[in-house]
């Protein structure tokens, strides 16, 4: 399966409106109705079993100067091997212009067994734009080791790259090492405000300021929950972090 998303945010009138929404199954996006002057929120469900062996899913989604936007999920997305075997891909394409503020926070994606998944992130951003970011993986079901893994994360601001990286797993336990035996990765890129975060850590959670800009904030935890919590306790280490009220 193909399937081509589009999400467009403008600021018009005091206000962030969406100049066009575009679907496309197994993508379905479905706008939350806001309050004047608020940004807009638009949640991101899949409408079919998704991403299947085979599949190439992408989303893109620009925000004009001045718009705020948040694109969350609503549950849990499943990579699962595809009936003629093969790998899926996911992508997700973001411009903000300037002053723009988008967040992006979809649910935990879970890497079954025998998947061959892809999954990337491309940003570019105005310099005095705001991002946030994350993403969970779970790696296999309760008692199931994982299939395979690549994620990448790209972002650039003013010409200028924040973070390039790129994770590829494949068996969680070839190695004793491999994520200190936790099942879940959770990850947020903040480039919010000029003060760059403090290095902070805690037992199974960090932030690091990127060197060019933004910080990186990464959890590792047994389930997804916790992970997400640590995240949240990773972002009060941040100078001057005024998210918008959910």
């Amino acid at each position: 399966m193909k399937a081509d998303a589009r999400l467009v945010a403008e600021f018009r009138d005091g206000r962030t409106v969406l100049r066009e929404l575009r679907s496309q199954s197994p993508l379905t996006l479905l706008p939350q109705r806001g309050r004047p002057g608020a940004g807009a929120v638009v949640h991101l469900v899949n409408s079919a079993s998704a991403p299947l062996g085979g599949d190439e899913l992408t989303l893109t989604v620009s925000v004009g100067p001045g718009a705020r936007l948040r694109l969350s999920g609503v549950a849990a997305s499943l990579a699962l091997p595809g009936p003629r075997g093969g790998g899926s891909r996911s992508g997700v394409r973001v411009e903000i212009e300037g002053g723009g503020v988008f967040e992006y926070l979809p649910e935990a994606t879970v890497i079954t067994a025998r998947a061959e998944h892809t999954a990337e992130l491309d940003v570019v951003m105005a310099g005095d734009a705001r991002l946030r970011t994350r993403e969970v993986l779970v790696l296999g079901r309760a008692g199931e080791r994982p299939g395979r893994l690549r994620t990448s994360q790209r972002v650039v601001r003013d010409g200028v790259p924040l973070l390039y990286q790129t994770l590829d797993i494949g068996k969680l336990d070839a190695s004793i090492a491999y994520l200190a035996g936790r099942r879940v990765l959770a990850t947020e890129v903040l480039v919010w405000g000029e003060d760059p975060a403090e290095p902070a850590g805690g037992d199974w959670w960090s932030i690091t300021p990127l060197a060019a800009g933004g910080s990186l904030l990464t959890a590792l935890a047994h389930d997804a929950v916790t992970a997400v919590g640590d995240l949240e306790l990773a972002r009060r280490f941040h100078p001057g972090l005024d998210l918008p009220a959910r």
